[in-house]
């Protein structure tokens, strides 16, 4: 198979796919697709982890396994943008409603500081 073109590509984003992401978007896809895939990588970076990958899931599907459901072109969780929370503390933002008590260090020469080492003489 020659190699396809970038643009032919069944993943628009597939060249900027970290290759812990590529195992879960490349589920949806048809052996055929996978093909395409393995003859683009080989022909451009040839990336031996991005191709044991992409082997395995041929082979799964070669074995009777299906191409689940959902959108390989759709946002994967490693671009997708921020949280839409409406509130600081779902978005583990720190807030003044967030934030813990103030809490002010002892002074430094205190005898009752335990983080001061007291020199014996």
């Amino acid at each position: 198979m020659a190699a396809p073109a970038r643009d032919e590509l069944p993943i628009p984003d597939y060249d900027h796919l970290p290759v812990t992401g590529l195992g879960h978007r490349i589920r949806s896809l048809t052996e055929a697709e996978i093909d395409v895939l393995i003859a683009y990588e080989t022909a451009h970076g040839n990336r031996l982890p991005v191709v044991n990958v992409l082997q395995q899931r041929r082979r799964a599907l070669a074995e009777g396994a299906a191409p689940s459901g959902g959108d390989p072109t759709g946002l994967a969780p490693e671009v997708q943008g921020t949280p839409t929370a409406v509130d600081d503390a779902s978005a583990g933002r720190v807030s003044p409603a967030t934030q813990g008590p103030v809490q002010n260090p002892p002074a430094h020469g205190v005898p009752t500081n335990p983080a001061q080492p007291r020199s014996t003489g």
